[in-house]
């Protein structure tokens, strides 16, 4: 009976470590079907025929995102969207452009560990752990440096010096999604009540109703 239980425990662990990906593919590939109106949990597969190189290409990560904004960065995401053979594969990828101090402001993906290079530029780079412990793990990194933010976990960047910086990054899901901390708490459609915040936050009501007139 110990033996029984032991097995079914390593099972349901295995199964568990399995899950915290995307779904392996059954097919060489499923090339996203833009106009399908059946419901997925990702797209449905065009035809393979139908399926054509560009279906597995995206030009256009060498130009620079437009940083003017009030945060100081832009992301380009490279996912499923924009190229459709990603479609199963459980991958997506990321250019992110910074001003000079520009931020990458704190935001979690739900779907994806991210592995992070510098590409240009120095950053710092930090992720807090969940509770009780809320530990900041943050360090400076150079070009050519990487690191690793767990899926889930609330991480930044920033850049640190007086030029550019520029990072790649690559996500553990073809649609990695974003909650950005602050849009999320202050910018929620309809708004979050004022007195939850209040209460959450232990600051003045005049506060919240100022930064939620912000987002």
């Amino acid at each position: 009976m110990a033996g029984l239980l032991i097995f079914v425990g390593l099972i349901a662990l295995s199964s568990s470590l399995a899950m915290a990906a995307d779904h392996s593919p059954l097919q060489d590939f499923c090339v996203a079907e833009s106009n399908s109106q059946v419901l997925l949990n990702g797209l449905a597969c065009k035809k393979a025929s139908t399926v054509e190189a560009s279906d597995f290409s995206f030009s256009g990560l060498h130009l620079a995102g437009n940083t003017s904004n009030a945060v100081g960065s832009r992301v380009t995401l490279v996912s499923a969207t924009q190229i459709p053979g990603l479609n199963t594969l459980g991958i997506s990828l990321a250019r992110i452009d910074y001003a000079p101090w520009g931020i990458n402001p704190p935001h979690a993906h739900p779907r994806a560990t991210e592995i992070l290079t510098v590409m240009e530029g120095s950053l710092e780079v930090g992720f807090i752990t969940s509770n009780p412990d809320n530990r900041l793990i943050s360090k400076i990194l150079n070009k050519g440096d990487v690191f690793v933010f767990p899926i889930g976990l609330v991480h930044y960047q920033k850049n640190v010096g007086n030029g550019k910086a520029m990072a790649i990054a690559g996500l553990s899901s073809q649609n990695p999604g974003v909650i950005t901390i602050a849009n999320a708490v202050f910018g929620s459609k309809p708004d979050i009540s004022t007195d939850i915040l209040v209460r959450a936050l232990q600051v003045d009501k005049s506060i919240i109703t100022r930064t939620q007139a912000i987002f």
